[in-house]
């Protein structure tokens, strides 16, 4: 369950306006063995190109009016935290933009990686990552922090950790770490890093724990 939940959480994300909202994004499966897997509430997207554009440029506040939809509620570093109530449910996440993408001239979507929190589920401190293009999926993408590796796990244009009891871990190590890299290689064989800065991650996931207790 916590697989689909992640992923439903990213194409809402992405339709109601980029870094100012959460992400919730098509069904998927995933492999049980890895993580189980579940449905979120669908948020309707932009009708046209046009209005999806529009979406993405707006601030926070407008975003965020709506029930259900996210707000960002502080902003820490490289950071932001953000919030969304579903009735009694509600979702809280840690969100980033790579600050560096390698190969600098590959057209592709804007990337973003998540830490979240569904009060409803159970679910605390899962990562995902929305890579802006559908990655080859017999490969192994790769999370890295410093000298410390962990192997991902691609969906189309999402990423998760392969091994769910490593999720932790990786945790931990973006805290005491100063930059990510997630290495990735495209349907078309490009290979690619996009490199996210960590100032401000700990204080974003104790903002996320403080508003999802």
């Amino acid at each position: 369950m916590r697989i689909l939940m992640s992923a439903l959480l990213a194409t809402c994300f992405l339709a109601t306006g980029g870094q100012m909202s959460f992400a919730q994004s098509n069904a998927r499966n995933k492999p049980a063995a890895e993580k189980p897997s579940a449905k979120k509430p669908e948020t309707k997207k932009p009708e046209t190109k046009q209005e999806a554009r529009n979406a993405r440029g707006k601030p926070a506040a407008e975003t965020a009016a709506k029930p259900g939809k996210p707000a960002l509620v502080a902003s820490f570093g490289d950071w932001g935290a953000y919030v969304a109530s579903a009735g009694k449910a509600k979702t809280c996440y840690a969100l980033a933009e790579p600050k560096e993408r390698q190969p600098s001239g590959l057209k592709r979507d804007k990337a973003y990686i998540f830490v979240s929190t569904r009060t409803g589920e159970g679910v605390s401190n899962e990562l995902s990552v929305i890579m802006g293009f559908d990655v080859k999926g017999d490969s192994t993408p790769r999370a890295e922090i410093g000298p410390t590796g962990f192997d991902m796990v691609a969906q189309k244009d999402k990423l998760w950790v392969r091994n769910a009891a490593e999720e932790g871990h990786m945790l931990d190590a973006m805290r005491k770490g100063q930059r990510l890299s997630i290495k990735a290689q495209s349907l078309r064989g490009s290979t690619t890093t996009d490199n996210y800065s960590l100032s401000g991650l700990g204080q974003a996931l104790d903002r996320v724990r403080k508003e999802c207790q």
